[in-house]
């Protein structure tokens, strides 16, 4: 319990040194920004685990390539932002953090706060979100 309560510290001291936190407005802007980034980076790893290869790796021989990304406009509790969804050159990439197609994901970000919260790597988040959609 005690290294539960240090995790939520330190994550609390970090987004207030990153974000200068002094209103609850502050506070919103923060965890908006929060869930924004832990979305783009779940859904970044989600689609390497999909490719087989990490990005910039040269070495893994290839039968399906990276084709940029395409921009999406999403609506959360947190308020409208945009995320980038990686494209493959066959169209295989089905997202199961953000699905195709779908534009409101509300609902989403008290699961992914409280597991961040929690210390649980993207990883680890990523498995839980994709038992939602299961």
């Amino acid at each position: 319990m005690k290294k539960d309560k240090e995790k939520e510290f330190n994550i609390l001291e970090l987004l207030q040194e990153k974000y200068e936190i002094k209103t609850a407005q502050d506070i919103s802007f923060a965890l908006k920004d929060l869930f924004k980034d832990t979305l783009q980076q779940m859904m970044n790893k989600e689609f390497d685990e999909s490719m087989g290869y990490e990005r910039y790796d040269n070495k893994t021989k290839k039968s399906n390539y990276r084709n940029g990304t395409t921009r999406k406009n999403v609506k959360s509790e947190f308020g409208e932002f945009e995320l980038f969804t990686p494209r493959d050159r066959n169209g295989e990439f089905e997202p199961m953090i953000v699905p195709k197609n779908k534009r409101d994901i509300s609902g989403v970000e008290d699961k992914i706060i409280s597991l961040y919260a929690r210390g649980l790597s993207i990883r680890e988040i990523n498995a839980q979100i994709q038992g939602l959609y299961s």
